[in-house]
């Protein structure tokens, strides 16, 4: 029975049709009014040929839509994010540009994530660095599997809604991990993370660390802007500190929760090429990626 929900899950990873069941809650978190909204998207379209900052793939409604979500429908906000968005696919092209969408597979489990949506903690995703060999793949396969991810998870208006929170598990991160990190990298994993990206992360929780965390965590510092250092929470191997902000009922087993349908990166990524459609292989390629059958 578990089995067959989490299927009807990844099927519906694929959903871009709005819910109206979500519209107070996306009122409440995203300050969004559907008496309002269709003003609101054509302020910030005329906004983006006006000032020509930039050019972005889209302009629809639907894709507008994700930037004003992600900055509360603040026009000027919602454009600053799109500056910045496209400024940073414009300088990170080999991060997308002929990427083989499915042989990013290979990351298998450094990702993982949940599928049990919830308004106070959205979709909870767990990076596990540690878990990953650098003998294996560069980190820059890292960075694509996570543009890979945002970029999907994001077509979704219930996730556009709904945000995220992530779990960074740095258990077993050592020197070989810490010495393939530059501030290239590290710049790249925070713009990921809601700075360049229209998404919204609700709490970042950082576990499972040791003094290393000094050398990982230096470089990403200085790219982490003043406000969101509220929402990112040290708990090194303190479980308990970490059930005062996340439920146990959307913690996977391995942190003191309840959760099991915990699933991998390369399970998910494997189910999206599945279930996909052509709306999703066209719009998949119009970013950059090669989809191949």
């Amino acid at each position: 029975m578990f089995e067959c929900f989490l299927e009807i899950g990844f099927e519906a990873e694929l959903n871009t049709k709005e819910d109206p069941e979500l519209m107070e809650i996306a009122y409440e978190q995203c300050k969004e009014n559907v008496a309002t909204r269709a003003t609101a998207i054509t302020e910030l379209r005329k906004m983006i040929f006006a000032r020509g900052e930039c050019h972005p793939l889209r302009t629809d409604d639907e894709y507008l839509l994700r930037f004003l979500r992600a900055r509360e429908f603040i026009v000027p906000r919602a454009h600053k994010l799109m500056v910045r968005y496209c400024t940073f696919r414009e300088q990170n092209k080999h991060l997308y540009e002929g990427v083989d969408l499915w042989g990013l597979v290979k990351v298998k489990d450094a990702y993982e994530g949940t599928m049990l949506d919830r308004p106070d903690t959205g979709r909870l995703s767990v990076f596990r660095f540690g878990r990953w060999d650098p003998n294996e793949f560069p980190v820059e396969d890292l960075v694509r599997a996570g543009m890979a991810m945002t970029e999907i998870g994001l077509r979704q208006p219930k996730l556009q809604i709904l945000a995220g929170t992530v779990i960074v598990d740095l258990e077993g991160i050592s020197y070989r991990h810490v010495a393939t990190l530059t501030p290239t990298v590290a710049y790249q994993i925070v713009c990921l993370m809601g700075v360049a990206i229209p998404g919204r992360i609700k709490g970042v929780h950082i576990i499972n660390y040791s003094w290393i965390l000094n050398t990982f965590f230096y470089l990403f510092k200085k790219f982490i802007p003043q406000e969101a250092w509220q929402y990112i929470h040290f708990h090194g191997s303190d479980l308990k500190s970490l059930h005062k902000h996340l439920d146990l009922e959307v913690l996977p087993e391995r942190y003191g929760g309840t959760y099991r349908g915990v699933s991998s990166f390369g399970i998910w990524l494997n189910k999206i090429k599945k279930y996909r459609d052509e709306q999703f292989d066209r719009e998949m390629k119009q970013l950059g990626y090669v989809i191949k059958e």
